[in-house]
């Protein structure tokens, strides 16, 4: 009798630690899937960071080329206006009749344009035609 609850009692426990090692091995094999998972996850992570860290430095390429083409093109446009300015300065006529053509835009008339610019009637005319708002 006693015999035979130890052996009932021995193949209890061999079921139960079978039926234990199965637990386990079926809880580890589904760890090592989520484990799988994650690695796979982490991966196209650090590709995707890689990609955008890539675009981030063509377009930092980019900006700083963009800005040394303002930069030329502000210092081409700073020497045109001072071509510009010296060429007003050098034909006195040229700066009458600019000022001629800012007080058109202004508003002003023949008579006044005649009396301020010291141009001739007809030229005043002309100039309200082609510069008038009206």
């Amino acid at each position: 009798m006693i015999g035979d609850e130890i052996l009932i009692a021995a193949l209890v426990y061999v079921i139960a630690c079978l039926g234990l090692a199965f637990f386990q091995q079926k809880q580890t094999a589904k760890l090592k899937a989520k484990v799988d998972a994650l690695t796979v996850l982490v991966k196209e992570s650090d590709r995707q960071r890689e990609a955008v860290k890539r675009e981030l430095q063509e377009l930092r390429s980019g900006t700083i080329g963009v800005g040394k083409r303002m930069l030329e093109l502000e210092k081409k446009t700073s020497r045109q206006d001072a071509r510009l300015d010296e060429a007003n300065q050098q034909d006195p006529q040229a700066k009458l009749y600019t000022r001629a053509m800012k007080m058109v835009d202004l508003g002003a008339g023949v008579d006044e344009l005649i009396n301020e610019c010291e141009i001739p009637r007809a030229e005043a005319e002309l100039l309200i035609r082609l510069h008038g708002k009206g």
